[in-house]
């Protein structure tokens, strides 16, 4: 190890997540053109990504090589635990040890906080001074499955915005990155073996403006849709970042514009005319001929030959069952599997699409509905959006679990009762609230704590049309999030200095985020209507839907 000024305290340091022990002193580590990168197998990720900012931020050459000893060092200590590091800058040099690959991407994105802002710019403005504080760190994440998941069907956002938004969830050291693919208003992935997914599914020719009981809608059309490439590429990108690309495909409901492109998919005579342009919960829900369940595992092929992810999202939320009700077919079809009603038919299908990916190598993952009814494959990951209950049970029962309480970190929530929050909706959820946020439920035996992968924030899109309001949304609080899922939640008096100073980094990096004071004027809506609810509200909503078991019909 460098050689180091005795460690005394954090002054002039300031990381999020917050390392679980760090210490600096007066002392420094000068970069300059002389400044080499040895980065051993498994780290050369990490020396890449340490070479590109000096090279593009600082304007130094930053030469990477393989033999060890260069003045920042990068190498693998099986010592350490999968995703933790060390660091150690002294005044003649740096060194990272690394349990792993992902270990070694962190310590990397520790050293380049502990730089000036600046080093997060496009190019060199000038600065001639770069230095690093003599610091000793040893860190590791709490939480395994440190992810955000962004709807891109309400809308769509470029592959560009996509990896800018990987980049920034990496700086966080968050791990996962959850692409909701399609929904009623859009399907966003190719797939070459039914084209008319995205020739027709991929667009709508309007879009509601605002919270649905409004009523208003645009007359602009919208769409987008990726490539197979355009999916590989972010899967690459993100491999080399150190985030998982997980994708979602949403099934049995939230199939409006799945239904348009194929009617024949859907219940007889219901197809919509055109790709659902509202907000809600539409009545659009796949009927459960064989012909569709052979259509969807047509798509789950094409998506485990894009993406590694060992778990495929499904969906599997909000599907009401009255349109099954409604439907003769539907439910001679029930009689025929030998249900006991129709509303189980949704936990048969659900089971065909689990044993389709088991067969492929895979598991699938689903929102918390796939608990209701017949049980699910104990090794389906399920995705709890209704708070700690759930939570709870999804552990008990065996199966692995992420938390993305709706009440703690949906991130299209409003983040004050300020008039000036773009359309308000839901409860209050700021970066407090955030930083609080704790995906591991009181009471839990060891056994089912350890079932508890982890936490997610979801940035659901129908009022975030564009990639600034994916920044506004979405900063400060994924800092908080990447706090609170790293180190366990926070004291927002000792976060917030901390915030302030990383807030410099976001700027530099060009992160347009909602500042401290409330939205910047060109940040609000004064056009859209929200809907705004209490905590105590929105909870009796959760709770009422946890105890029916029933999911209401909100738009057609």
């Amino acid at each position: 190890m460098p050689n180091c000024t005795p460690p005394t305290s954090t002054r002039g340091a300031s990381v999020i997540p917050q390392p679980a022990t760090m210490a600096t002193s007066d002392s420094v580590f000068v970069l300059d053109a002389s400044c080499a990168i040895s980065a051993s197998h498994d780290a050369e990720p990490a020396g890449a990504l340490l070479a590109q900012r000096l090279r593009t931020a600082c304007g130094l050459p930053a030469p990477v090589t393989t033999t060890p000893g260069a003045s920042i060092d990068i190498r693998i200590d099986s010592a350490l635990a999968a995703e933790h590091y060390a660091v150690s800058v002294g005044t003649d040099g740096v060194v990272v040890r690394a349990g792993d690959a992902a270990g070694a991407l962190h310590g990397a994105q520790t050293l380049l906080q502990l730089l000036p802002p600046d080093v997060h710019r496009s190019a060199p403005i000038g600065r001639t001074a770069w230095t690093l504080p003599c610091v000793e760190i040893v860190d590791g994440p709490r939480m395994r499955w440190r992810g955000v998941m962004l709807d891109v069907a309400r809308h769509f956002f470029a592959p560009r915005e996509i990896r800018r938004l990987i980049d920034l969830l990496a700086m966080h050291k968050l791990n996962v990155f959850h692409l909701h693919l399609t929904d009623d208003q859009g399907w966003r992935v190719q797939i070459d073996k039914h084209p008319a997914l995205t020739e027709i599914g991929g667009w709508r020719p309007r879009s509601q403006v605002g919270h649905r009981t409004a009523g208003v809608f645009d007359a602009r059309p919208h769409g987008g849709f990726y490539s197979r490439d355009d999916l590989r590429e972010i899967v690459a990108y993100a491999e080399l970042r150190g985030v998982l690309v997980v994708p979602e495909v949403d099934l049995p409901g939230h199939v409006g514009a799945a239904v348009a492109a194929y009617p024949e998919l859907g219940i007889p005579g219901r197809a919509p005319a055109e790709v659902p342009g509202g907000w809600g919960i539409s009545s659009h829900v796949l009927n459960m001929r064989e012909s569709t369940v052979a259509f969807c595992c047509d798509v789950l092929d094409e998506l485990v030959d894009i993406f590694p992810s060992e778990v495929i999202g499904i969906g599997s939320d909000e599907c009401p069952t009255e349109p099954w009700q409604n439907d003769p077919e539907s439910v001679a079809r029930a009689a025929e599997l030998g249900l006991g009603s129709v509303a189980e038919l949704q936990g048969w299908f659900v089971s065909r699409l689990e044993a389709h990916l088991a067969g492929l190598g895979r598991r699938a993952m689903g929102w918390e509905e796939v608990l209701d009814g017949p049980p699910s494959r104990v090794d389906t990951l399920v995705t709890v959006w209704r708070g700690s209950r759930a939570v709870a049970r999804a552990a008990e029962a065996g199966h692995d679990v992420v938390s993305a309480a709706d009440t703690s970190v949906y991130l299209d929530y409003r983040q004050s009762d300020g008039a000036d929050e773009p359309i308000p909706i839901g409860t209050i959820v700021d970066a407090d609230t955030v930083l609080a946020f704790d995906p591991m439920p009181d009471g839990l035996t060891d056994e089912a704590a350890q079932h508890v992968l982890g936490g997610q924030a979801n940035l659901w899109t129908e009022n975030v049309d564009d990639p600034r309001m994916v920044d506004f949304y979405a900063f400060p609080r994924v800092c908080a999030l990447a706090e609170a899922l790293w180190r366990g939640p926070g004291d927002p008096d000792e976060f917030a200095p901390r915030l302030d100073a990383h807030l410099e980094r976001l700027r530099a990096a060009g992160v347009e985020f909602r500042p401290s004071e409330g939205p910047a004027p060109w940040q609000r809506r004064p056009d859209a209507q929200g809907s705004p609810k209490s905590l105590a509200q929105r909870q009796a909503e959760l709770n009422r839907l946890i105890d029916t078991g029933h999911t209401p019909i909100t738009m057609e």
